[in-house]
């Protein structure tokens, strides 16, 4: 039994035998390339795949940084105002080292006075940084960075009336 697909394909053999050409597979040289074309677009692959897998791990610890960072802040903010935690620090603030989830990380806390009224500052900035630390990824210690070190930012004030405010 003899199909129009079988046709075809025997006039498609006389085309080439007729024009010298022979239809019967690739050659070396096309095969060459062809394999060399997918080895480039396999190694962008790859690429991309190893670049987001990476990608990932960053989140996570970005993560795990801000979440130590409002950690650290909730801890500042429980305490009452006059509290000496809540003390002014140095330009340079203090520094502390934390382990979560087997990942260190080094805290840096600044509090700044503002708003002083008859000696007593009403208004405290509190900036938190969070670095972590031992990392494989350069991102993480590099505070300039976009992708550095996480800081929060608040202000705390004091709930008295100021001195031109009646009861």
């Amino acid at each position: 039994m003899r199909t129009n697909g079988n046709k075809i394909m025997r006039r498609a053999g006389k085309y080439f035998k007729a024009r010298g050409v022979s239809a019967k597979g690739f050659t070396l040289i096309e095969t060459v390339i062809a394999m060399l074309v997918m080895t480039v677009v396999g190694l962008g692959v790859a690429s991309a795949f190893f670049y987001a897998a990476s990608n990932t791990g960053n989140a996570a610890d970005r993560e795990m940084a801000i979440a130590v960072a409002q950690q650290r802040l909730e801890q500042l903010r429980s305490v009452a105002f006059t509290d000496a935690t809540l003390n002014e620090t140095s330009a340079s603030g203090v520094a502390t080292i934390v382990t979560r989830a087997g990942r260190t990380y080094s805290i840096t806390t600044i509090i700044t006075d503002a708003n002083v009224i008859s000696g007593k500052a009403t208004l405290k900035t509190l900036t938190i940084k969070v670095v972590p630390q031992a990392s494989s990824q350069s991102w993480t210690t590099l505070t300039s960075s976009l992708f550095g070190s996480v800081t929060l930012v608040t202000k705390r004030s004091s709930q008295i009336l100021g001195p031109n405010r009646a009861l």
